[in-house]
């Protein structure tokens, strides 16, 4: 490939190390590129208000594409400037019913979005009792499920403690088909649902249109299904080494892992 115009990275599992951290190679070829004019753009699961900490280990100022596609994020004045394809209370309380059957003792948390990262009224984050997050930092308000479902929501995470993420994603599907997106960042049994059509290639294609760029100019990272629109509307997609066997399949070049700087090789060839 062409030295990027564009560079997209997922955060958990491929930018960061598995202790959440940016190391001081891979700082310095994002600092190093971006400082030669080429946007590196967040693209992640993550809602905006986990954003900052990634931000600030990174100096990076610009956008950030968050919860899968769904939100579009400016990290200099956290603000959000665009949210596509809610899921409307009407649409969550049916894909519920049908998660209870597909899924049978799964538990649901919905996430939320107002124009800042953090929202104390809103409840950016609401869980269901029993509710399980694979990262164990227990955010969330514990509520009904009938407030889980009650408001717009950008993602619903579906948990099961009986199940890997790959299991979940196979039968949700064949309950969904069609009818919203699923996918998924950890295999722990966790499952991400969002409007339909609205995935991280989608996020990454509207800033690469406000900033005059395409598909060919950009180059992106990533480890997980979550990740895989985005690999391939890219005119290269790279995986990690520790991604997941599916993103390897699709990936255009496997770098080294994500505790071995596998972005900073990649960037250190134009960077």
């Amino acid at each position: 490939m062409r030295r990027p115009r564009l560079i997209a990275s997922d955060v958990d599992g491929t930018l960061l190390t598995p202790l959440e951290q940016v190391t001081e190679r891979t700082a310095g070829a994002v600092t190093r590129a971006v400082g030669e004019g080429v946007p590196v753009v967040l693209v992640t699961g993550r809602p905006p208000r986990w954003i900052p900490p990634v931000a600030e280990q990174t100096g990076l100022t610009g956008y950030a594409v968050c919860s899968n596609g769904a939100v579009l994020y400016d990290i200099n004045t956290d603000r959000v400037l665009d949210v596509h394809g809610s899921l409307d209370p009407v649409l969550l309380a049916d894909v519920a019913e049908a998660l209870d059957v597909a899924l049978p003792g799964c538990r649901l948390a919905a996430e939320r979005v107002s124009h800042t990262a953090i929202d104390h009224e809103l409840r950016n984050f609401v869980i269901e009792s029993e509710y399980r997050n694979p990262w164990g930092d227990g955010e969330g308000f514990v509520v009904p499920r009938a407030e889980v479902l009650g408001h717009p929501a950008v993602k619903l995470m579906v948990s099961h403690t009986k199940m890997n993420s790959d299991e979940m994603a196979a039968s949700a599907r064949a309950a969904l088909d069609g009818v919203v997106d699923i996918t998924f960042s950890s295999g722990a049994g966790l499952i991400e649902l969002a409007a339909h059509g609205v995935t991280k290639a989608t996020g990454l294609g509207q800033v690469a249109g406000l900033l005059g760029l395409g598909a060919e100019d950009t180059i992106s990272f990533g480890d997980m299904p979550n990740d895989l629109q985005m690999l391939r509307w890219s005119g290269h997609g790279v995986a990690v080494a520790n991604a997941h066997p599916v993103v390897l399949d699709a990936a255009d070049e496997i770098t080294a892992t994500n505790s071995e700087d596998g972005v900073a090789q990649v960037l250190e060839r134009w960077f």
